[in-house]
């Protein structure tokens, strides 16, 4: 470590804060265009069905563009597909100038889920091939369709989350790159042919493995600003550790990285990784986040990864949804709050749609926050801004009087 750079806690939340595009003015016109450019910058949007006050990524990309709406992001996916939807880590919209990487991911997933061997055929049923033809074949003269418009007697035994064969038939056509995410009807997927949907992004060819592997971890590190080689692994989950430890070493043999020492704002010390070799130009061209309060979706990239929202931010954050109620420290959908390149607050959020109210039942100050009056006006601003993007014509907020976090 005595030979590596050191980056300070905050110079670090800078480089992050600045990589999945919280530091760019929320104000700033708000067009498909600057959303694919958003999205681009970050990386990826997640997409999640979870509707407890936002979907995921229309809640993401909010925080981002006040003026969002969620037709320009339906708008680049089913329209302009200019995104597509995928994996990485989970379900994301994704650059299309970036599917030919995804080809490795196609071609790893049809040894992983190979229907003959592996767990799948028990979801396909006793006839797996069979049942991923006929699906291939309603696609092909009928495309495009929803699981629900294969009809098959429900298994009352179920099995995985209930999914009937041929919706497992679509989702192991989808992971294995022959169907593309067309759109959606309600939220419900609908399938296509990947050529159709995008043909001229499907015909590329996957780029060698090498080239694949740099821009993988490229990506990554321009986005967290400094990361280990298994956190460059874990962002796009495009790559085996392995080879994200190997091209590490030779990118710093190269002089593309730099190894660098990461303090800690929770003062566990400083913390091993690396970093672009330019990273002091780059930080120096990032803007500081904006000092006012935002509340987060709990899918955002800035919490994804919970150990490092603690070293960065001193900010441990769990989701809870799927903790039992009784077991529950805070809430089913805590949202963070953002005050500049601060975590200082949670808030347990819902939208009442029946009343149209977004109902805040809980806010917990982080222990080192002041609870100021300035702060809480803050925040109450936040949530305003926030029910008037969702649609909610009222806000109810607790009692400044809330036990700080332990």
């Amino acid at each position: 470590m005595s030979l590596a750079e050191t980056v300070s806690a905050r110079d670090a939340r800078r480089l992050l804060l600045h990589g999945v595009g919280l530091s760019a003015d929320p104000a700033r016109h708000a067009t498909p265009a600057a959303v694919r450019r958003t999205v681009q910058g970050m990386g990826f949007v997640q997409v999640d069905s979870i509707n407890v006050v936002e979907r995921a990524h229309h809640h993401i990309l909010r925080t981002r563009l006040d003026g969002y709406q969620p037709a320009m992001l339906a708008k680049l996916l089913e329209r302009d597909r200019t995104l597509f939807e995928h994996w990485t880590h989970d379900a994301a919209a994704i650059p299309t100038q970036w599917l030919a990487h995804w080809q490795h991911r196609f071609a790893a997933a049809k040894q992983r889920m190979d229907p003959d061997r592996s767990n799948w055929a028990k979801r396909l049923g006793d006839r797996p091939l069979d049942v991923i033809a006929h699906v291939r074949e309603r696609l092909e003269r009928e495309g495009p369709l929803r699981s629900a418009d294969f009809e098959h007697p429900r298994d009352a035994r179920g099995n995985w989350w209930s999914w009937k064969p041929q919706k497992t038939a679509l989702e192991y056509l989808w992971h294995t790159g022959e169907v593309a995410i067309s759109g959606r009807l309600n939220f419900q997927k609908l399938y296509d042919l990947i050529g159709r949907v995008l043909p001229e992004a499907a015909a590329r060819p996957a780029p060698p493995r090498e080239e694949h592997l740099a821009w993988a971890c490229h990506t990554a590190l321009e986005r967290l600003g400094c990361a280990t080689a298994r956190e460059l692994r874990d962002f796009l989950q495009a790559i085996e550790l392995p080879e994200a430890r190997a091209w590490c070493a030779k990118a710093e043999a190269r002089g593309e990285i730099v190894p660098v020492a990461v303090e800690t704002e929770n003062g566990s010390g400083r913390r091993a990784a690396w970093a672009l070799h330019d990273w002091r130009r780059r930080l120096a061209r990032a803007r500081e986040a904006p000092a006012r309060a935002r509340l987060l979706s709990p899918f955002d990239p800035v919490l994804r990864d919970r150990a490092r929202a603690v070293r960065l931010f001193d900010f441990d954050y769990r989701f809870e949804a799927f903790v039992p109620a009784a077991k529950r420290r805070y809430g089913y959908y805590v949202l963070p709050v953002l005050e500049g390149d601060r975590l200082v607050a949670r808030v347990d959020a819902k939208l009442r749609r029946d009343t149209e109210r977004l109902e805040i039942r809980g806010l917990w100050w982080q222990a080192k926050v002041r609870q100021t009056a300035r702060r809480r006006r803050a925040l109450e601003h936040a949530a305003e801004r926030f029910a008037e993007q969702i649609g909610a014509q009222r806000v109810r907020l607790p009692s400044i009087r809330q036990s700080k976090v332990a």
